[in-house]
């Protein structure tokens, strides 16, 4: 059987001021309505983080019977799509939905998580140094990354720049109202942790989506063009800074290559890009680690687009990202993205990192 996602929402973005509950079901309810379904078409379900897959089906008042909450942070819903592809096929459940949303912004807080485990390794060799999680680790990252590479802070700002292109052909792009950005501009804002200043992190904003997925005989009488999933992978390379052998090599590389053997698929065939940009080292680390070019070559990256909503950088970052990854290749699958659209798009990866690059899923997708 093959899946494909039939519905792809966001709730509302930016500031606000809904609680994260509200914009949860803003954002089931868009997508189902995307899709052509009803809440009561609805028998599996996956959420995480503040509100997992019990809590949210309660709200919904839902009885499914399939539901997933695994914690993989920010990787967590490309892992969905890979659990809910294993439902629907060992019939499970006939329409799954992935969703997430946070409103971290309105609510003036960063905080998605507990307090740690003080038996972790973390708590006893870390914590003590108060690094800023995950800031710390990808700051060390970068700065490993361009001292091998022989680059500078200004071959990291192309990034941002980048990313703030594509967020101006975006209406609902958080940075969009700020217009173009420069490197100089980048290199002028002010260091948060060396060398990444603060327009070489993530925006912290409300927001969220959605996305639906049943079997490809479904699909075919439903609203939208079904988009299929071709493959998935998955890789947990480490929890804590100190653990990781090399800061330049993650998991990405095995992800990604599970996904495109399952796909049958090579970094040749994809036609657009969508990784977790939580920080500008993020994307030419994961781009060289996917397979897409070679190392210390993917802040000139020049090939097929990247984060054409704008990324994490520019668009929205809701504490997690991939789920909106997820949104923004199914639209551009269906051709829905205006002047952002990447022309005759059919096969798109996406890409989810979690914690301090800890975790990570792929997904291909391609039109049916």
């Amino acid at each position: 059987m093959t899946v494909a996602v039939v519905g792809a929402a966001e709730c509302d973005l930016g500031h606000t001021g809904r609680s994260a509950q509200h914009l949860l079901a803003q954002a089931v309810r868009r997508a189902l309505d995307d899709a052509g379904l009803r809440l009561h078409d609805v028998d599996g379900l996956a959420a995480t983080g503040r509100s997992p897959a019990v809590q949210l089906a309660d709200q919904l008042g839902l009885c499914p019977s399939w539901t997933d909450s695994t914690a993989a942070a920010g990787a967590v819903f490309e892992t969905h799509v890979a659990r809910a592809v294993q439902a629907i096929e060992a019939g499970l459940c006939q329409v799954a939905v992935i969703a997430y949303a946070c409103d971290q912004r309105s609510a003036r807080s960063r905080r998605l998580g507990g307090v740690y485990d003080p038996g972790t390794p973390e708590a006893q060799f870390e914590q003590p140094y108060q690094p800023l999680s995950p800031l710390s680790y990808y700051a060390m990252t970068a700065q490993r990354y361009l001292h091998t590479y022989h680059l500078t802070r200004a071959d990291l700002a192309r990034v941002a720049v980048a990313a703030r292109q594509y967020a101006l052909a975006n209406p609902a792009a958080f940075r969009r109202a700020a217009g173009p950005l420069t490197v100089d501009d980048v290199l002028a804002a002010p260091m948060v942790s060396s060398p990444l200043g603060t327009l070489d992190c993530c925006l912290v904003t409300d927001g969220g989506g959605a996305v639906v997925l049943t079997s490809l005989d479904r699909a075919r009488h439903l609203r939208r063009p079904p988009v299929t999933v071709l493959g998935c992978g998955e890789a947990v390379t480490h929890a804590a800074m100190a653990t990781p052998d090399d800061l330049l090599s993650t998991g990405a590389a095995a992800s990604g290559a599970r996904a495109f053997a399952q796909a049958g698929r090579r970094p040749a065939d994809v036609d657009v890009i969508q990784l977790n940009d939580s920080f500008t080292i993020s994307v030419p680390l994961g781009l060289e680690q996917l397979g897409f070019c070679p190392p210390g070559t993917g802040t000139h990256w020049d090939g097929v687009p990247v984060n054409t909503t704008g990324g994490g950088l520019s668009y929205c970052h809701p504490g997690q990202l991939g789920v909106l990854l997820l949104v923004e290749a199914v639209r551009q699958l269906r051709g829905e993205c205006g002047a952002r659209q990447v022309p005759g798009a059919r096969t798109a990866l996406v890409h989810g990192t979690g914690g301090i690059a800890s975790s990570h899923a792929t997904v291909l997708l391609e039109t049916a």
